[in-house]
């Protein structure tokens, strides 16, 4: 399975970005999915997460500002970013716990996403 995030780019500050990050491969089912970041010089971090049964956690630097959603069907999920500010400026990477078919029987894999670059600059 390979998570393929999509989205970023060159914003100016107070602008929208919206991130989308879809998984592929043969999935039994997708359970907790979420967005780190990692700015420049920096560790990764945790952005937002969204469980299965929809609930959301937000870091608190971005509450009101990002929202995170999950489309099952396409198996996505999504972050908007929204007042973003040049502290948001990172390479933003999705995440996904799901349950895989493999050749023993079904799995849970962590599997991560290649990250998209975000530059909030004027």
């Amino acid at each position: 399975v390979q998570l393929q995030a999509s989205g970023g780019g060159l914003v100016q500050p107070g602008g929208s970005l919206r991130l989308s990050c879809a998984a592929a491969g043969t999935i039994i089912s997708l359970h907790e999915m979420g967005w780190y970041r990692q700015p420049p010089g920096n560790q990764r971090e945790l952005v937002a997460l969204i469980t299965s049964g929809g609930s959301t956690n937000y870091a608190d630097f971005v509450k009101g500002r990002f929202t995170i959603s999950r489309d099952d069907a396409k198996n996505t999920v999504y972050l908007q970013m929204n007042s973003l500010k040049p502290d948001d400026t990172a390479v933003y990477y999705c995440n996904a716990v799901m349950t895989q078919v493999g050749p023993y029987g079904p799995y849970e894999y962590d599997a991560w996403g290649q990250g998209t670059l975000v530059t909030v600059s004027s």
